[in-house]
C-alpha cells in the first residue's frame, strides 16, 4: 500500500470531527441528566384547549403535563362540560405512559356545544407509578 492511500483527505477529517463532537455532546448530556435527576413523584396537570366542531360533535383538546421527576403510567383524565342550563356531560381518556417532565395531548368529544357559556374542566383522576 502506498502512503497516499492511507492519508485521509479533509472531508474525512471533517466527518470524523463532527461525529466525535456529536458523540461527546450526547454523552455529556446523558451524564448531566443522570446526575441531576431528582426523585419527585409524578405531578400531573391537565388543561383544556379551544373547543372545535367536528363531524360527530365537538372536540375538546386536553394537554397533560408531568412536572415531576418520575414517570406516570395509566393516567386517567376526566373532562366535564357544565352547560348554562345545568346539564352536565362527561368524557374521559387514558394516557398509557407519561414520562418525567413531558407533555402529551388527548381529545374528548361531546354532543352538546360547550362554547356557548359552558364551563369546561379537566382533571386527573389517577395514575400508576411504574
Amino acid at each position: 500500500m502506498s502512503k497516499q492511500s492511507l492519508d485521509k483527505n479533509w472531508l474525512e477529517w471533517a466527518v470524523f470531527a463532527v461525529g466525535a463532537l456529536l458523540v461527546g455532546a450526547v454523552l455529556a448530556f446523558l451524564i448531566y441528566d443522570g446526575a441531576t435527576l431528582g426523585d419527585a413523584p409524578p405531578d400531573v396537570e391537565a388543561r383544556t384547549g379551544d373547543v372545535r366542531p367536528s363531524a360527530h360533535g365537538f372536540v375538546v383538546p386536553v394537554t397533560i403535563k408531568n412536572h415531576g421527576d418520575l414517570t406516570a403510567e395509566g393516567v386517567t383524565v376526566e373532562v366535564t362540560v357544565k352547560n348554562a342550563d345545568g346539564m352536565e356531560e362527561k368524557g374521559e381518556f387514558q394516557v398509557a405512559f407519561l414520562p418525567r417532565r413531558s407533555v402529551r395531548e388527548g381529545y374528548v368529544t361531546f354532543h352538546a356545544d360547550p362554547r356557548g357559556g359552558a364551563q369546561v374542566e379537566a382533571r386527573v383522576l389517577g395514575y400508576e407509578k411504574p
